[in-house]
């Protein structure tokens, strides 16, 4: 028999360090029955005094070639009951490990000064990291909060790397001037971003779920300038969204006072525009007298809009549907080995009013895939082909090895 991937999880919620760690490798590598060749580790803020302890500590307990993660607002992971488990503010190590046969590991760290100019040719990211477009590689990427240059980077990759699969999360530090944690190998950083290139025996898929329902009908950019929208359909953008809210319930006009946000289409060409179809953006601003709304990304003419409203229940929704697509859509949820998850410090119980819900949808549909991740501050997946920073977002990577 083929060498098989082997993927294993354990959570600890131990208040001391040193025993979070002992506790985590101990169960993650009993879990494995062949050596580990990566791990990724995800630390909550509670344990920000204690960053620079951890890396050492693992090397003490672990040997495993490649090493990547950072630090969350919360963690997610496998407790000792082995449920999966989402915590938000309490002190937690989740650690996953991976045995990845025929698989090639890249690690890099880059900080926005080393980032090619964006009219660099494609030879220049490929130089930057090191590995050739012709191998496919999957990234995980694991950013710091501020002047990463990570739109930067994920423009780049996508220009360099077209038809690769890009995920992950920006470090969060819990609270308001807190301190992030990158780790890279035997490193810690503080800025910048880590990355790994993965490429051979392994496939990663993603869903990308923004959390938001659309309201009304798509309608067309008919006059933009940079990120504001002049025309809608040849009509002032304020009137059609008025006239939008008029025709809603009650209870979908209250919402839209404080939840409402505005989905750009991303495939030009789609006729029918369902969920997962558009890159949810905020409203910055309208402007009374003119009529015109400005929206968190570069608008142009031509482009399709569709208003969404944002809730717990339309988070619930939208997940819903697109693990619903997922799985209708791939043939291979029974080859799957593992799911990372990137979720918003902006989700979690603070959305939903209660704890995992994001990861017990998950585990409805995929009850035997061991999950790792982060509550991060901004999530990293692609939508309609093309990868973005997101906002109030869950982004699941799901693991397996090529068929046949």
């Amino acid at each position: 028999m083929a060498d098989q991937m082997q993927w294993a999880n354990a959570l600890s919620t131990r208040p001391s360090l040193e025993a979070a760690v002992t506790d985590v490798v101990q169960r993650a590598v009993s879990s494995l029955t062949a050596p580990a060749h990566l791990g990724l580790v995800f630390i909550s803020s509670a344990f920000a005094s204690e960053y620079s302890r951890l890396l050492p500590l693992l090397a003490e307990k672990l040997s495993v070639p490649v090493m990547i993660g950072c630090s969350g607002g919360g963690v997610i992971g496998t407790t000792t009951e082995g449920q999966t488990q989402e915590i938000e503010s309490d002190a937690a190590l989740s650690l996953t490990l991976a045995h990845l046969p025929g698989v090639n590991l890249q690690v890099f760290h880059v900080l926005s000064e080393e980032l090619p100019d964006l009219d660099s040719s494609p030879d220049a990211w490929i130089n930057l990291i090191g590995v050739q477009p012709s191998e496919n590689p999957q990234f995980i990427l694991l950013s710091s909060s501020f002047s990463s240059g990570i739109n930067e980077l994920l423009q780049g990759l996508d220009f360099a790397y077209p038809g690769s699969v890009i995920l992950g999360g920006q470090a969060s530090a819990g609270g308001m001037g807190g301190r992030i944690a990158l780790f890279c190998n035997d490193r810690l950083y503080r800025e910048g971003t880590v990355g790994l290139a993965l490429t051979g025996n392994i496939v990663l898929e993603t869903i990308v779920a923004q959390g938001c329902r659309p309201i009304g009908e798509p309608i067309q950019v008919t006059k933009a300038e940079r990120n504001i929208i002049l025309e809608l359909d040849e009509k002032v953008p304020l009137v059609v969204l008025r006239d939008l809210i008029n025709s809603l319930s009650e209870k979908e006009r209250t919402l839209a006072q404080h939840s409402l946000f505005v989905g750009v289409a991303m495939d030009e060409f789609k006729l029918s525009l369902q969920q997962g179809d558009f890159l949810i953006r905020s409203i910055l601003g309208v402007d009374p007298a003119g009529g015109a709304i400005a929206i968190g990304d570069l608008v142009r003419p031509g482009q399709r809009l569709q208003f969404h409203l944002r809730d717990a229940e339309a988070s619930a929704e939208d997940l819903e549907f697109l693990l619903e697509r997922y799985q209708n859509q791939t043939n291979t949820t029974s080859s799957s080995i593992a799911a990372l998850m990137f979720s918003c410090v902006g989700r979690g119980e603070g959305l939903y009013g209660k704890p995992d819900f994001d990861s017990a949808l998950f585990k409805r549909y995929f009850p035997d895939l061991p999950i790792g991740g982060f509550f991060c501050g901004g999530e990293i997946g692609p939508v309609g082909g093309r990868t973005f920073l997101h906002g109030y977002t869950s982004v699941f990577g799901i693991c397996r090895q090529h068929e046949g």
